[in-house]
């Protein structure tokens, strides 16, 4: 039986972090001995439906799957409507770098007790996860990192999340990044200006691809800036980077 023509286990499941329990969700394909490893890191909307989707979507690709919700801090990993941006932030102030590694580490433990260890696993995030994503890729030895609009690299968005450029050096994961043109939240100036420090100081495999007629989020189909062609490029890519870095 393939990867994609197994059914899948989805289920939530408690991993214990120095700041308390994190219930994540988690998605593998049943029956299927031989899986790759993907942390999937939210946008600043918590593991929401679209979170979940995408978790899903990784599982039938033969992924071990788990999402973690960063927002644990915070009471019952909250997740919150795209329309009500404005309950965001009491959320992002109890977030620190620190913390998210925190995060992350803990599902890259559960991984490697299911024998899933760093040269097997990926990690994917979107918008404040695709900072998260870099993050990782440049704290942490993976097999592979992919960014969908991950805003903060260049420019910092907060204090106890400073930008990250100054961190290319130290790139341990190969890392694509994926913008769009018509994001206000990420200028193509700050998408060009990493492109070019990666290209004068990464010593990883790298690659940013932009698309001109998509903005921020464009990848979920539940908000209005979603861009069916430039998600369904995006995806396709994100799934060849995935294939090319995991063992």
């Amino acid at each position: 039986m393939t990867p994609e023509a197994a059914p899948l286990i989805t289920r939530i499941i408690e991993l214990e972090t120095p700041d308390g329990p994190m219930p994540c969700y988690e998605a593998f394909p049943e029956g299927h001995g031989n899986r790759r490893g993907m942390i999937v890191i939210q946008e600043a909307f918590g593991v929401n439906n679209h979170i979940q989707e995408i978790t899903r979507r990784l599982a039938a690709q033969g992924y071990h799957a788990v999402a973690p919700p960063l927002f644990h801090r915070t009471g019952n990993s909250p997740t919150i409507p795209y329309e009500r941006f404005d309950e965001v932030a009491k959320h992002l102030v109890a977030l620190s770098d620190d913390g998210i590694l925190q995060d992350l580490d803990a599902v890259r433990h559960h991984l490697q007790a299911a024998q899933l260890d760093d040269a097997c696993t990926g990690v994917v995030g979107f918008c404040m996860g695709g900072r998260a994503g870099f993050l990782v890729a440049a704290r942490r030895h993976l097999a592979a990192a992919v960014s969908f609009y991950g805003g903060g690299i260049v420019t910092a968005r907060s204090e106890r999340m400073p930008a990250l450029i100054g961190e290319i050096p130290d790139l341990e994961t190969p890392w694509l990044g994926l913008f769009g043109d018509l994001d206000a939240t990420i200028p193509v100036g700050d998408v060009e200006k990493l492109r070019s420090a990666l290209a004068e100081r990464a010593t990883v495999d790298w690659d940013i691809v932009r698309y001109p007629d998509a903005g921020h989020g464009f990848n979920c189909d539940q908000r209005a800036s979603y861009h069916e062609p430039s998600a369904r490029d995006a995806w396709g890519r994100a799934l060849e980077w995935f294939d090319a870095h995991l063992p």
